[in-house]
Protein backbone atom coordinates (compact mmCIF):
# COMPACT_ATOMS: atom_id res chain seq x y z
CA UNK A 1 0.00 0.00 0.00
CA UNK A 2 1.25 3.40 -1.12
CA UNK A 3 0.30 6.09 1.59
CA UNK A 4 0.77 10.06 0.72
CA UNK A 5 0.89 12.15 4.07
CA UNK A 6 -0.15 15.93 3.91
CA UNK A 7 -0.88 18.53 6.59
CA UNK A 8 -1.83 21.84 7.34
CA UNK A 9 0.82 22.74 10.19
CA UNK A 10 3.57 22.58 7.87
CA UNK A 11 6.65 19.98 6.75
CA UNK A 12 8.15 20.75 10.21
CA UNK A 13 5.43 19.78 12.46
CA UNK A 14 5.11 17.93 15.55
CA UNK A 15 1.88 15.99 13.97
CA UNK A 16 3.26 15.42 10.41
CA UNK A 17 5.97 13.13 12.50
CA UNK A 18 2.97 11.55 14.52
CA UNK A 19 1.64 10.61 11.18
CA UNK A 20 4.82 9.72 9.37
CA UNK A 21 4.45 7.06 12.18
CA UNK A 22 0.99 6.04 11.84
CA UNK A 23 1.79 5.36 8.36
CA UNK A 24 4.65 3.38 8.44
CA UNK A 25 3.03 1.22 11.30
CA UNK A 26 1.42 0.09 7.86
CA UNK A 27 3.42 0.50 5.07
CA UNK A 28 7.10 1.02 3.89
CA UNK A 29 5.90 3.46 0.98
CA UNK A 30 5.37 6.64 2.23
CA UNK A 31 5.77 9.83 0.50
CA UNK A 32 5.38 12.94 2.57
CA UNK A 33 4.47 16.51 0.69
CA UNK A 34 3.55 19.18 3.34
CA UNK A 35 3.31 23.30 3.00
CA UNK A 36 6.66 24.77 3.31
CA UNK A 37 4.74 26.83 6.43
CA UNK A 38 1.87 26.47 8.11
CA UNK A 39 -1.84 27.15 6.25
CA UNK A 40 -4.18 26.37 9.21
CA UNK A 41 -7.52 27.77 8.15
CA UNK A 42 -6.49 27.50 4.50
CA UNK A 43 -9.91 24.98 3.77
CA UNK A 44 -9.61 24.17 0.67
CA UNK A 45 -7.77 27.40 -1.03
CA UNK A 46 -6.07 26.45 -4.42
CA UNK A 47 -2.81 28.75 -5.29
CA UNK A 48 -3.78 30.27 -8.26
CA UNK A 49 -2.25 33.93 -8.96
CA UNK A 50 1.13 32.52 -7.89
CA UNK A 51 3.85 29.84 -8.98
CA UNK A 52 4.57 26.79 -6.52
CA UNK A 53 8.31 25.93 -5.21
CA UNK A 54 8.79 23.06 -4.49
CA UNK A 55 11.70 21.91 -2.24
CA UNK A 56 12.76 18.18 -2.39
CA UNK A 57 13.96 16.92 1.20
CA UNK A 58 14.33 13.74 0.64
CA UNK A 59 13.80 10.54 -1.48
CA UNK A 60 10.16 10.71 -0.63
CA UNK A 61 9.66 14.34 1.12
CA UNK A 62 8.63 17.29 -0.11
CA UNK A 63 7.53 20.84 1.23
CA UNK A 64 5.39 22.92 -1.19
CA UNK A 65 5.12 26.72 -0.72
CA UNK A 66 1.25 26.36 -0.77
CA UNK A 67 -1.94 25.22 0.83
CA UNK A 68 -3.15 21.29 1.74
CA UNK A 69 -5.16 21.33 -1.89
CA UNK A 70 -1.87 22.31 -3.63
CA UNK A 71 0.15 19.62 -2.19
CA UNK A 72 -2.04 17.13 -2.37
CA UNK A 73 -2.43 17.81 -6.44
CA UNK A 74 1.05 18.39 -6.79
CA UNK A 75 1.69 14.98 -5.10
CA UNK A 76 -1.12 12.57 -6.99
CA UNK A 77 -0.35 14.47 -10.10
CA UNK A 78 3.73 14.69 -10.31
CA UNK A 79 5.62 14.15 -7.03
CA UNK A 80 4.82 10.47 -6.33
CA UNK A 81 6.64 8.90 -8.55
CA UNK A 82 6.07 5.05 -9.57
CA UNK A 83 1.89 4.88 -9.04
CA UNK A 84 -0.54 7.06 -7.65
CA UNK A 85 -1.58 6.70 -3.92
CA UNK A 86 -3.54 3.86 -2.05
CA UNK A 87 -4.89 6.25 0.63
CA UNK A 88 -4.09 9.87 1.32
CA UNK A 89 -3.59 10.51 5.17
CA UNK A 90 -3.81 14.22 6.47
CA UNK A 91 -2.78 15.75 10.03
CA UNK A 92 -2.36 14.89 12.49
CA UNK A 93 -3.47 18.48 13.04
CA UNK A 94 -2.45 20.35 16.22
CA UNK A 95 -6.16 20.69 17.95
CA UNK A 96 -9.66 19.06 16.80
CA UNK A 97 -11.72 19.22 13.96
CA UNK A 98 -14.72 19.25 14.67
CA UNK A 99 -18.85 21.10 14.10
CA UNK A 100 -18.11 23.97 12.11
CA UNK A 101 -14.32 23.88 12.15
CA UNK A 102 -14.60 21.09 9.08
CA UNK A 103 -15.36 23.72 6.50
CA UNK A 104 -12.35 25.97 7.49
CA UNK A 105 -9.98 23.33 7.92
CA UNK A 106 -6.78 22.58 5.83
CA UNK A 107 -6.38 19.18 7.67
CA UNK A 108 -9.74 18.20 6.37
CA UNK A 109 -9.30 19.74 2.61
CA UNK A 110 -6.45 17.39 1.86
CA UNK A 111 -8.06 15.04 2.52
CA UNK A 112 -11.21 16.44 0.09
CA UNK A 113 -8.57 16.67 -2.44
CA UNK A 114 -7.29 13.05 -2.17
CA UNK A 115 -10.88 12.23 -2.44
CA UNK A 116 -11.76 14.72 -5.67
CA UNK A 117 -8.68 12.98 -7.75
CA UNK A 118 -10.19 9.25 -6.15
CA UNK A 119 -8.12 8.13 -3.58
CA UNK A 120 -9.80 7.68 -0.17
CA UNK A 121 -8.63 9.91 2.63
CA UNK A 122 -8.98 10.41 5.93
CA UNK A 123 -8.56 13.70 8.45
CA UNK A 124 -6.64 13.13 11.81
CA UNK A 125 -6.65 15.41 14.40
CA UNK A 126 -5.65 15.40 18.20
CA UNK A 127 -7.71 17.26 20.22
CA UNK A 128 -6.17 20.53 22.47
CA UNK A 129 -6.75 21.63 25.71
CA UNK A 130 -6.37 25.07 25.20
CA UNK A 131 -4.97 26.88 21.56
CA UNK A 132 -1.81 28.48 23.28
CA UNK A 133 2.05 27.54 22.11
CA UNK A 134 2.83 25.94 25.17
CA UNK A 135 0.21 23.71 25.25
CA UNK A 136 1.14 20.64 23.59
CA UNK A 137 -0.90 18.41 22.40
CA UNK A 138 -1.00 14.52 23.18
CA UNK A 139 0.39 13.04 19.87
CA UNK A 140 1.00 9.86 21.45
CA UNK A 141 -2.90 9.03 21.86
CA UNK A 142 -3.31 9.40 17.99
CA UNK A 143 0.17 7.24 17.18
CA UNK A 144 -1.23 5.01 19.71
CA UNK A 145 -4.71 4.50 18.12
CA UNK A 146 -4.23 5.67 14.20
CA UNK A 147 -3.02 2.38 12.72
CA UNK A 148 -5.83 0.21 14.49
CA UNK A 149 -8.48 2.55 12.88
CA UNK A 150 -6.93 3.02 10.12
CA UNK A 151 -7.21 -0.71 9.06
CA UNK A 152 -10.59 -1.47 10.53
CA UNK A 153 -12.07 1.52 8.23
CA UNK A 154 -10.21 0.33 5.40
CA UNK A 155 -11.28 -3.42 5.77
CA UNK A 156 -14.56 -1.53 6.09
CA UNK A 157 -14.49 0.91 3.28
CA UNK A 158 -16.43 3.89 2.71
CA UNK A 159 -18.44 5.96 0.25
CA UNK A 160 -15.94 7.68 -2.64
CA UNK A 161 -17.42 10.59 -2.48
CA UNK A 162 -16.45 10.64 1.26
CA UNK A 163 -13.74 11.14 3.50
CA UNK A 164 -13.04 9.95 6.75
CA UNK A 165 -12.62 12.35 9.66
CA UNK A 166 -10.69 11.81 12.94
CA UNK A 167 -10.82 13.57 16.01
CA UNK A 168 -8.76 12.01 19.46
CA UNK A 169 -9.24 13.16 22.61
CA UNK A 170 -6.88 15.37 24.44
CA UNK A 171 -6.35 12.10 26.85
CA UNK A 172 -3.51 9.70 27.67
CA UNK A 173 -3.36 6.30 25.86
CA UNK A 174 -4.68 4.28 28.89
CA UNK A 175 -7.30 7.10 29.15
CA UNK A 176 -9.56 6.94 26.09
CA UNK A 177 -11.82 3.26 25.84
CA UNK A 178 -14.02 3.67 23.30
CA UNK A 179 -14.38 4.85 19.49
CA UNK A 180 -18.01 6.52 18.34
CA UNK A 181 -18.60 6.84 14.79
CA UNK A 182 -20.82 10.27 15.00
CA UNK A 183 -21.90 13.45 12.48
CA UNK A 184 -20.73 16.62 12.16
CA UNK A 185 -21.95 18.94 15.27
CA UNK A 186 -22.69 22.55 15.58
CA UNK A 187 -21.54 24.76 17.97
CA UNK A 188 -24.43 27.17 18.36
CA UNK A 189 -22.07 30.43 18.91
CA UNK A 190 -19.66 32.13 16.67
CA UNK A 191 -16.21 31.40 18.42
CA UNK A 192 -14.40 33.92 15.39
CA UNK A 193 -13.31 36.88 15.93
CA UNK A 194 -11.21 40.09 15.03
CA UNK A 195 -9.55 42.13 17.11
CA UNK A 196 -8.39 44.94 15.88
CA UNK A 197 -4.89 46.96 17.04
CA UNK A 198 -2.63 49.92 15.87
CA UNK A 199 1.03 49.98 14.78
CA UNK A 200 3.96 51.87 15.84
CA UNK A 201 2.83 53.95 12.28
CA UNK A 202 -0.77 54.51 13.90
CA UNK A 203 -2.10 52.40 11.14
CA UNK A 204 -4.80 49.45 12.39
CA UNK A 205 -4.64 46.31 11.76
CA UNK A 206 -6.35 42.63 13.22
CA UNK A 207 -5.51 39.73 14.37
CA UNK A 208 -8.31 36.92 14.28
CA UNK A 209 -8.72 35.00 16.90
CA UNK A 210 -11.38 32.37 18.57
CA UNK A 211 -13.86 32.52 21.73
CA UNK A 212 -15.14 30.80 23.92
CA UNK A 213 -18.84 29.69 24.66
CA UNK A 214 -21.13 27.02 25.52
CA UNK A 215 -21.31 24.52 23.02
CA UNK A 216 -24.38 22.06 22.11
CA UNK A 217 -23.34 19.15 22.35
CA UNK A 218 -25.86 17.18 20.90
CA UNK A 219 -26.00 13.38 21.23
CA UNK A 220 -24.22 11.69 18.52
CA UNK A 221 -21.91 14.53 17.16
CA UNK A 222 -18.32 14.51 16.95
CA UNK A 223 -18.34 17.57 19.74
CA UNK A 224 -20.25 15.15 22.60
CA UNK A 225 -18.06 12.14 21.70
CA UNK A 226 -14.69 14.52 22.41
CA UNK A 227 -16.11 16.05 25.43
CA UNK A 228 -17.11 12.37 26.91
CA UNK A 229 -12.81 11.48 26.25
CA UNK A 230 -13.92 9.11 22.93
CA UNK A 231 -12.43 9.01 19.50
CA UNK A 232 -14.89 10.25 17.06
CA UNK A 233 -15.42 8.97 13.20
CA UNK A 234 -17.12 10.85 11.02
CA UNK A 235 -17.60 10.95 8.00
CA UNK A 236 -17.59 14.13 5.71
CA UNK A 237 -18.73 14.85 2.07
CA UNK A 238 -19.01 18.28 0.65
CA UNK A 239 -22.76 18.03 -0.78
CA UNK A 240 -23.60 21.72 0.92
CA UNK A 241 -27.20 21.38 0.21
CA UNK A 242 -29.69 21.71 2.38
CA UNK A 243 -31.97 19.11 1.46
CA UNK A 244 -35.16 19.88 3.92
CA UNK A 245 -35.10 23.90 2.55
CA UNK A 246 -34.70 22.81 -0.91
CA UNK A 247 -37.64 20.74 -0.44
CA UNK A 248 -39.58 23.33 0.85
CA UNK A 249 -38.35 25.93 -1.97
CA UNK A 250 -39.19 23.66 -4.57
CA UNK A 251 -43.20 24.17 -3.69
CA UNK A 252 -42.78 27.96 -3.79
CA UNK A 253 -40.17 29.14 -6.20
CA UNK A 254 -40.18 26.57 -9.45
CA UNK A 255 -41.48 27.84 -12.79
CA UNK A 256 -42.20 31.46 -13.54
CA UNK A 257 -39.31 34.01 -12.97
CA UNK A 258 -40.92 35.90 -9.86
CA UNK A 259 -40.78 39.90 -10.66
CA UNK A 260 -39.36 42.47 -8.01
CA UNK A 261 -41.79 44.22 -5.81
CA UNK A 262 -41.71 47.91 -5.54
Amino acid sequence: MRILITNDDGIHAEGLTALEEIARALTDDVWVVAPEYEQSGASRALTLADPLRVRRLGERRFAVDGTPTDCVMLAVQDLVAGGRPDLVLSGVNRGQNLGEDCSMSGTVAGAIQGMVLGVPAIAMSQALAVFRDDERAPYETAVAYGPGIISRLLEIGWPNDAIINVNFPCRAPAEVTEVEVTRQGFRGFNGTHAERRTDLRGRDYYWMGFRHGDVNLAEGTDLAALEAGKISVTPLHIDLTHHSAMAALKGKLGGAIPKAKP
